[in-house]
């Protein structure tokens, strides 16, 4: 690779700890302070009996003895003098070696005592007294230089909250020490000082990047700290060279004018650093050119084909699967920048084939994996159930009718992200992600996972070139003997099949039944990653023209697929149920033959299946009520499908999590039926009324009792969502009944709801509010003078948060969307509200900042509230005028803006002169309006157009001259439509 051209009063029995002597008040730079310079002073036993708990707080070998210690140190939280002995335990090994314990159990003390005090810190940092402050950093810096690792890491852990409660101004000393250590300026440090010194700086810079690219006294810590670690990446030690890499790596993201202004100096040590021995390094080498390629593209460039060789050498270390994984990233990202990703198409015949090498289990994975058991009769443990959430399905979209956020993707692999792709946004800054044991190991984001993802990414952008490259593997390896090669090949291709659909397209009518065939594979495994590749493909095989084309690759593809549903391994299960959610997405419609056998087998498996693929299930339910509609109201249908979700939701608990996929699933389903399911709407929706009731009620004695949990509020949306389902599905007649009999009060919750801190929740309130007005406005109307405040409330822009803009403005949406439904039917006695309404609505529709479709649906409410209230808006008008005009140009012609245009009609008709300067726009907009027949209350849209543009022809002096200034086109409408 070539290098770039540029470049006693405590409460705890039995522990005796003396009371502090706090001398005077200490600057925080003051000079370090040891034990020594303290008035304080530890005592032998208090430190036997707090070393006795901090030991067994630590093992597991007695859990009573374990448990009884926690509580102890619990309570020794009380006495002044814990954090002092906490210190002094874990920086002086000397003092526990006259207790008789071995040297893991001194190691073990040592490591509970700075787990303590790093707890203690977090929580009572700025409190302590300065002397305490100056011990606890002068100890924590002492012991970066202790030969055990794990003390070290411990140390630098500790020095990470001093600095994140402290501020960079309360240890201004620290980042030169640590510097000078870790590069050894005096010459006397040892390697493992070194090493703690660079494995505390790269902590700190991980957990305070912001702190440290902020201005103190006119100067940032950046500016001197990123030349510095520059240079520390020539340490002789090669831990120390990966942790300061790794620590300017912290702060690429978020493009500081220190890391930017030194990019040509990084890419020379980058460079410098791509062949060093040690791999720790060569993986931090890979992730700068990752980062690198978000922040810098245009320095990446030049030395792309250096660096696709370099990455494939990489990728291919099988001694090392993270330093490949990291390798394997750079697909990823590159794939991610339309300009670089063209630059790889001549090393295709480089690339593609590591990605597939890397896509074979390795030998490890195929031990664990060989000959996977037949569990599907085996109770799931508590661990093996995912956490739940809700996925409000309440976006309301006046200007182009109802829409759902509804993404109807199966489980782990329907699409080439939730495939491959890890979940970034679940771990919050600084955090790190749980690999251990415990976790799953299949859903880890791994070197496998990795190259399948970038194969995707490259098809996608390459197409035909990928697959003619892909070709020999496949050929070599569908029918290989050795499944872990089958099962590759499998896999990819499947990466291939968006991407390279037109390339693949010819060989399916061999290669779909041959993988139809490896449904039966002997090998779970081989079975699993064949049902996710056909949901690949069932696109091309549901929308075959020929019938006789489909009975022979359709047909048994989905009759394949839902017999796997019913395998004996529970995750082939899931893998098929999540392929046919797919096949259910691609084939919409088509399926409506079909219905009977496949809700046989869904009814089957509501039988058969354990509590965790229980939840795929709801959505392969609810995707075929999404797609197929109506269709599911047969009798038939309901009497096969509505028993078997009845059974399973009689069983499920208020309290259990599985309520949240649920519930959506019913939304659809009653969706689907409309009336039809009236017959299970009375039970479901009391219980829904319910569960929003004790919701409530939890969450205020939550907030009024600190020690009780606050409640899931996804159990709000998903009820509130499904009770919107219900009242839109059902005659009014009935839901009106449903709502009139609720107790408590249907409304009174609902306004509790609309004012719930969550926005996820106010934003399913609102939907609910409008579906109401849509349907049961008799049933909400006296409650409107309650309930109106609040939503006016709502539309109050100053009350979005910069930190949850984004489904902020989604509640505002559905309150917008919620006034133009409630307007429509209250008619007049909107009146009192209007002031207050318009200038709320007007601040939303001219702010160009605010989100399009949620300036759309404040213009159409506005306009709406003009069709009975259009008195009260025209003094308004030429304030609101122009914007309005604006904002609802882009909006589909539906019955919605229909409404908004006849309500800004009527108000230019009580002041036609307030029109004078946008006078052009409005001409425009009646010749771009194309549904004209659409009436209301028996006058049409076009008609109250024609009134106003009539009166203005008798108004203007020279109207043809006038008229000429519009396009020919919008000319020729306007005579037309409106005979003008």
């Amino acid at each position: 690779m070539t290098q770039p051209h540029e470049l006693r009063e405590s409460h705890t029995p039995d522990l005796e700890i003396r009371k502090v002597e706090v001398p005077s008040p200490a600057s925080p730079a003051s000079p370090a302070i040891t034990i020594a310079d303290m008035a304080w002073q530890p005592e032998e036993g208090p430190v036997r009996e707090l070393a006795g708990y901090l030991r067994s707080a630590l093992s597991a070998l007695d859990p009573a003895a374990q448990r009884y210690a926690t509580m102890m140190l619990t309570q020794a939280k009380s006495s002044p003098d814990v954090i002092n002995y906490l210190v002094y335990i874990f920086s002086n090994r000397a003092s526990l070696e006259p207790l008789n314990l071995s040297s893991e159990d001194i190691d073990l003390v040592r490591s509970s005592a700075a787990i303590n005090l790093k707890n203690s810190v977090k929580t009572t940092y700025k409190t302590l007294p300065l002397e305490v402050q100056a011990y606890i950093r002068n100890a924590a810096l002492s012991c970066l230089e202790d030969p055990n690792s794990q003390i070290r890491n411990f140390a630098g852990s500790v020095i990470t909250e001093v600095v994140q409660r402290g501020g960079v101004l309360g240890w201004p000393e620290l980042f030169p020490d640590l510097l000078s250590l870790a590069s050894n300026e005096r010459g006397s440090a040892s390697p493992a000082a070194q090493e703690g010194a660079m494995g505390a700086l790269a902590k700190v810079c991980e957990d305070s990047k912001k702190l440290l690219d902020k201005e103190y006294q006119g100067r940032r810590p950046l500016d001197v700290i990123i030349p510095r670690l520059l240079e520390v990446t020539s340490s002789p030690v090669a831990k120390v060279r990966a942790f300061a890499l790794a620590s300017v790596n912290s702060f690429i993201p978020q493009k500081p004018h220190a890391v930017i202004s030194s990019i040509d100096q990084l890419l020379a040590r980058l460079f410098q650093l791509a062949h060093d021995p040690s791999d720790d390094v060569r993986r931090n080498v890979c992730r700068s050119f990752v980062q690198l390629v978000d922040v810098r593209p245009d320095k990446v460039r030049p030395h792309m084909g250096d660096l696709v060789d370099y990455m494939v050498v990489q990728q291919r270390n099988t001694d090392d699967p993270d330093l490949a994984l990291d390798a394997a990233e750079f697909w990823l990202c590159i794939g991610e920048n339309e300009q670089l990703c063209a630059t790889l198409g001549p090393h295709l015949n480089k690339i593609v084939p590591v990605l597939l090498e890397s896509m074979v289990y390795d030998e490890e994975d195929v031990m664990r994996l060989e000959s996977g058991a037949d569990d599907a009769d085996v109770e799931d443990r508590p661990e093996d159930l995912k956490p739940q959430f809700a996925k409000s399905k309440s976006i309301r979209l006046a200007a182009n009718g109802h829409s759902s956020n509804f993404n109807g993707n199966g489980e782990a692999m329907t699409t080439a992200n939730s495939a491959f792709s890890p979940d970034i946004d679940a771990l919050s800054e600084g955090e790190v992600e749980d690999d251990d044991g415990g976790a799953d190991i299949e859903e880890r984001w791994n070197l496998r996972k990795c190259s399948a993802a970038a194969l995707d990414v490259l098809a996608s952008t390459f197409h035909q070139p990928v697959f003619a490259v892909t070709l020999p593997y496949l050929k070599e390896n569908l029918r290989h003997q050795d499944w872990p090669n089958r099962e590759a090949a499998v896999l990819a291709i499947g990466a291939v099949a968006d991407g390279c659909m037109e390339a693949v397209t010819p060989h399916l009518p061999d290669l779909v039944p041959y993988l139809i065939s490896l449904l039966n594979d002997a090998e779970p495994v081989v079975r699993l990653i064949t049902c996710w590749a056909l949901g690949r493909y069932s696109g091309w095989a549901s929308h075959l023209e020929n019938i006789n084309d489909k009975k022979q690759y359709f047909e048994p593809m989905m009759e394949g697929i839902l017999n796997r549903m019913l395998d004996k391994n529970k995750r082939v299960q899931e893998s098929a149920a999540s392929a046919f959610a797919n096949l259910e997405e691609k084939a919409t419609k088509e399926l409506t033959p079909y219905c009977a056998p496949i809700i046989q087998q869904f009814v089957q498996c509501f039988d058969r299946y354990k509590d965790r693929n229980m939840f795929i299930l709801y959505d392969c339910v609810q995707t075929l009520a999404e797609h197929v509609g109506p269709v599911l109201a047969r009798q038939d249908l309901i009497d096969l499908l509505m028993p078997a979700i009845i059974q399973r939701w009689s069983k499920v608990s208020d309290q259990s999590q599985e309520l949240f996929p649920l519930l959506e699933c019913l939304s659809y389903v009653a969706t689907a039926l409309g009336d039809a399911f009236a017959p299970f709407a009375a039970h479901i929706f009391v219980r829904c009324v319910r569960i929003i009731h004790q919701n409530l009620e939890q969450y205020l004695l939550a907030i009024n009792n600190a020690p009780i949990e606050k409640p899931n509020k996804d159990f709000l949306v998903t009820s509130l969502d499904l009770l919107s389902a219900i009242i839109q599905a059902l005659d009014f007649s009935k839901s009106g009944e449903l709502v009139s009999a609720s107790q408590p009060r249907f409304f009174d919750l609902l306004m509790f709801c609309m004012e719930d801190p969550s926005n996820d929740v106010r934003q399913s309130s609102y939907a609910l509010l409008g579906d109401c007005a849509v349907n049961i406005f008799p049933q909400l109307q006296p409650f409107l003078p309650a309930l109106l405040p609040v939503l006016i409330r709502q539309l109050d822009l100053d009350n979005v948060r910069d930190e949850d803009i984004d489904t902020g403005f989604s509640v505002i949406n559905n309150a917008c969307w919620s006034c133009g439904e409630i307007a429509m039917n209250e008619k007049e006695g909107m009146a009192p509200f209007v002031e207050k309404l318009y200038h709320h609505l007007m601040s939303i529709i001219s702010n160009p900042e605010i989100p399009g479709s949620v300036n759309e649906n404040a213009a159409i409410a506005l306009g709406r509230l003009g069709v009975d209230c259009s008195q009260a808006l025209a003094p308004h008008l030429a304030e609101f005028a122009k914007p309005f005009l604006q904002t609802i140009e882009p909006v589909d012609d539906t019955d919605e803006k229909g409404h908004a245009f006849l309500g800004f009609n009527r108000t230019i008709e009580k002041n036609p002169e307030a029109m004078e300067d946008c006078l052009l726009d409005y001409f425009r907009a009646s010749a771009a309006y194309s549904k004209n027949n659409f009436n209301y209350h028996n006058e049409s849209i076009g008609g109250s157009f024609q009134r106003n543009l009539v009166g203005y022809k008798a108004l203007i002096p020279n109207f043809p001259a006038f008229l000429s200034q519009l396009p020919q086109t919008d000319q020729q409408r306007l005579r037309s439509s409106y005979d003008i």
